[in-house]
């Protein structure tokens, strides 16, 4: 059995002021960094990782290093744990999307499963690909733990997945900056043992 440690990453700038971020290699802003030392810090005193893996985006690699250098170890990239492809929304608020998008936008909301972002990924598709790297990771590192660095939707569609919730219920699930989510991994069948842990912030 694995022991999977998920992340999501720090905050910035992009998420404290509400925008789709997606693909968008935004930073850590300050808050951010401190809340990804912080992090780092907790994950030092209660678990051994063998390895650190993390999305490509600079945001969660920034918050991957600062847990990883408590172990010495790489921060390994798989594109699996990148967020979700925003395509015409990247970098758009909710309110500049309602202006052109008006139903897709509502069906993001509201029936998340039907979601058809211009030029995105559904949640269907992300589901694939998120769980296809958790599969993958854990099969790899049997027996062992390990760290997984994402984004508030790679990461939350990825624990519907463990829980073996629907993709409509995307929306209940938080993922709050660094969160900390803890689950056990064995043959493609999950434990939950935490979500979204955010008690290592509470002086940030």
């Amino acid at each position: 059995m694995s022991c999977i440690i998920l992340v999501r990453h720090g905050q910035t700038e992009w998420n404290r002021v509400e925008r789709f971020r997606g693909r968008a290699d935004v930073t850590l802003n300050e808050t951010g960094l401190s809340q990804a030392e912080a992090t780092g810090q907790r994950v030092a005193a209660e678990w051994t990782p063998s390895a650190v893996y993390s999305s490509p985006l600079s945001r969660a690699v920034m918050t991957a290093e600062a847990i990883a250098r408590h172990f010495d170890l790489p921060v390994q990239v798989h594109p699996g744990l990148a967020d979700i492809d925003y395509g015409e929304w990247q970098g758009l608020t909710p309110d500049e999307v309602r202006e052109r998008w008006p139903a897709a936008l509502h069906a993001w909301y509201k029936e998340p499963e039907t979601a058809r972002i211009p030029g995105g990924e559904t949640l269907a598709g992300l589901r694939a690909r998120g769980m296809s790297a958790v599969n993958e990771l854990a099969a790899k590192h049997a027996g062992q733990t390990i760290v997984l660095v994402g984004h508030t939707v790679i990461n939350r569609i990825i624990l519907l997945g463990v829980l073996g919730l629907g993709n409509e219920r995307f929306w209940h699930i938080k993922q709050d900056t660094c969160a900390i989510n803890v689950f056990e991994a064995e043959k493609g069948d999950f434990v939950l043992v935490s979500l979204n842990d955010t008690c290592h912030l509470l002086d940030q």
